[in-house]
């Protein structure tokens, strides 16, 4: 139990593994070292946290829905990069040198994936996968769009904006209980946002580019499918919150010294935030503990 409490300090409060110590020796007596605490993480993740962490994995891959992000990391002082994988029930985080099209969900991904306007997701080799671009980045550029425009210049950017705040809205009303609002309106935004993204000329290259850019998605299906398939959520805030932590940690702790450290440091959080989906922090503490009982009573009957 006292060492589920060190890791869960380190990899879900943040606490620089050097002060694990000190602050397990002031709460509670205990006296572990900062060398032990890292050698059972890796240990650990080599062995049943890992073989933990490889069935979330396989988790994320048979959900019909799952939101994306990443962001930069570093290991051992080299540029790398974190990616997030979030669903109902597990997240998932990885450690990896580039951020390749090839490394993200399988191209042959069932389900829906929530993500931003990322290039990977872009490849070719994902127009079969369905996806729901974030719309809060795309308001954002719709945003730096109309603040650079005058007159009949912000007419695309603009209504575009009204139309999807429309869209979000019936979303939220879905969800509150609302379907006949739903049912009703929802076609219709639909076509008039079809409508308003209709090809046709524009002088200002800003407009030119944002309607191709604009059309490409909806003709995929990739602005409005939370409409669709109402469990689809118009954002992918949710995996940007589960990146937090680790933005925070990474200004804390440089990120990892090493690959067996950054592949400790990618189970061992998909552990937690899983756990943490299911229970209060106390129980996280519990389930951790009894996943390494299990371990250690498995090894004894061998």
């Amino acid at each position: 139990r006292a060492k589920a409490v060190a890791h869960i300090l380190h990899y879900q409060v943040g606490i620089p593994v050097r002060k694990v110590p000190l602050v397990l020796e002031l709460l509670a007596g205990l006296e572990l070292t900062q060398g032990g605490i890292t050698q059972d993480a890796l240990r650990r993740a080599k062995g049943s946290i890992g073989q933990k962490y490889q069935e979330l994995r396989a988790g994320v891959r048979e959900s019909p829905v799952v939101y994306t992000d990443d962001t930069s990391w570093k290991v051992g002082g080299e540029s790398a990069h974190l990616m997030a994988f979030d669903t109902d029930l597990v997240t998932v985080y990885q450690v990896r040198p580039r951020h390749r099209h090839q490394e993200v969900v399988s191209q042959n991904y069932q389900g829906v994936m929530g993500t931003d306007r990322g290039r990977s997701y872009e490849d070719k080799s994902f127009r079969r996968v369905k996806q729901q671009k974030c719309l809060a980045h795309l308001q954002r550029t719709l945003g730096e769009v109309l603040d650079r425009k005058k007159g009949r210049a912000r007419d695309l950017a603009e209504r575009t904006r009204e139309l999807l705040r429309l869209a979000v809205r019936l979303w939220e009303e879905y969800h509150y209980g609302d379907r006949e609002e739903f049912d009703r309106w929802a076609p219709e935004v639909r076509l008039a946002l079809s409508y308003h993204l209709r090809d046709r000329p524009f002088k200002n290259q800003d407009n030119r580019k944002l309607l191709r850019m604009l059309r490409r998605y909806h003709q995929r299906g990739d602005l409005l499918r939370f409409l669709e398939e109402p469990l689809v959520e118009p954002t992918n805030n949710r995996v940007e919150r589960m990146l937090r932590p680790a933005v925070i940690a990474r200004k804390v702790s440089h990120c990892s010294k090493t690959w067996p450290g950054a592949d400790a440091f990618a189970a061992f959080t998909s552990i937690i935030q899983t756990l943490l989906k299911k229970g209060t922090p106390s129980a996280v503490v519990e389930a951790l503990a009894d996943l390494f009982r299990a371990t250690r009573s498995e090894s004894a009957r061998a």
